[in-house]
């Protein structure tokens, strides 16, 4: 590591010192999943041996394989857990020790046991029952497979009824961020931003000035264009009365610039991305408060007109990858609340997540500390 950027870390770890999580308080919504993390199984060696598919090359290449004929793949189930942008973007925030309020789709009547963390260390109001969702990981990527029909349950009438307006008017005024996850896996997502932009932002006390409000698309490329265009025109529509962070992964990101008619971007090109020019042209488009995109071993942001740049603490052996976005997310979330710098929360983003995947769970305060202080030592 360079020592620039050692210093860097250096005066971060300075400026967090001051740092109470405990002060500030999130409200974030509205998805839920149970996730199976799973690996399929390549070749079996005995009743608790095998090799597992480790790319999704390979893996297509057997289905592939199998049209016309029929073949079957075995699945490992490694662990259940709970899954979701939002759930696992709250636990981050948990974790580090933000009080938190989730509205979203955790169990009802009954919270499922998978977010018992959510619900003793935070304040819930589940309105519908979660997705399950199986994520087959490999060495290069994830496939995630999901079931949402009781997602449909998370709309507009359902927050008015259990929640109720005034509440969620209160719940809002009360948070330093508020965040709306998983809009591609919501069927009624648009429609309950429009509900939101009418009935509860004209009572919005921004009288200390703009609150934080973070966007997850979440892979939206089985949506129309437009429906995408539809829900950049509604996030651009709260950038009036929040200062709106819109995160986005590398494919994402992509896929979106396409959408805006921003030519020279391609999915099937994604390693020869000349990610600043995308990162610059699509927060150009969009026009946001802060434009955050966020592949595998970088992280690059636009704020204001300004663009930031870091490399991350890359492993090319994690433990967990399922969920390593969220928490970059939490991270650069955190550093804003924070009052950190764009740059600043961009490194906390990306330790962060590189603590994540290689613990299989997010950091606390103390822990994300001390991964930068190793990170600073090349003691990762």
């Amino acid at each position: 590591m360079i020592m620039e950027f050692k210093t860097k870390i250096n005066e971060l770890l300075l400026d967090l010192e001051s740092k109470r999580p405990s002060d500030e308080n999130v409200l974030i919504g509205l998805d839920g999943f149970v996730d199976k993390i799973v690996h399929v199984v390549g070749k079996r060696k005995s009743a608790i041996e095998f090799d597992r598919i480790k790319t999704i090359s390979e893996f297509g290449q057997r289905i592939v394989k199998a049209s016309g004929l029929s073949t079957n793949f075995e699945m490992v189930v490694l662990q259940e857990k709970l899954g979701g942008n939002g759930p696992i973007l709250s636990n981050a925030f948990l974790n580090y020790g933000l009080g938190l309020t989730y509205i979203g789709a955790l169990g009802y009547p009954q919270i499922d046991n998978v977010f018992e963390h959510i619900k003793e260390k935070g304040v819930v109001y589940s309105i519908a029952s979660p997705g399950t969702t199986d994520a087959l990981e490999f060495d290069d990527g994830k496939l995630m497979i999901g079931k949402l029909d009781s997602l449909n349950d998370v709309n507009w009438e359902n927050i008015k009824k259990i929640i109720g307006i005034p509440k969620l008017i209160e719940l809002i005024n009360d948070s330093s961020l508020f965040g709306l996850e998983n809009w591609t896996m919501l069927p009624h997502m648009s429609s309950i931003w429009r509900g939101i932009i009418e009935e509860v932002v004209p009572h919005i006390d921004n009288t200390k000035g703009k609150r934080f409000m973070f966007f997850d698309l979440a892979d939206p490329e089985k949506r129309t264009n437009d429906d995408i265009i539809e829900a950049l025109q509604l996030i651009q529509t709260f950038n009036i009365h929040f200062n709106v962070i819109l995160g986005l992964n590398l494919k994402e990101a992509v896929e979106i610039a396409e959408v805006l008619g921003i030519e020279g971007y391609k999915c099937d090109n994604l390693d020869k991305i000349n990610l600043k020019g995308l990162t610059q042209q699509v927060s150009r488009k969009l026009n946001l408060y802060c434009l955050l995109i966020h592949p595998t071993i970088e992280a690059t942001a636009v704020v204001g007109e300004s663009y930031y740049h870091v490399n991350g603490p890359y492993t090319a052996n994690p433990i967990l990858t399922t969920g390593a976005g969220d928490n970059f997310n939490a991270g650069f979330c955190i550093g804003q609340i924070f009052n950190l710098s764009p740059e600043q929360s961009l490194i906390l983003g990306v330790a962060t997540s590189g603590y994540y995947v290689r613990n299989a769970k997010s950091p606390s305060f103390h822990d994300i500390k001390e991964f930068l202080k190793n990170w600073c030592d090349d003691n990762i």
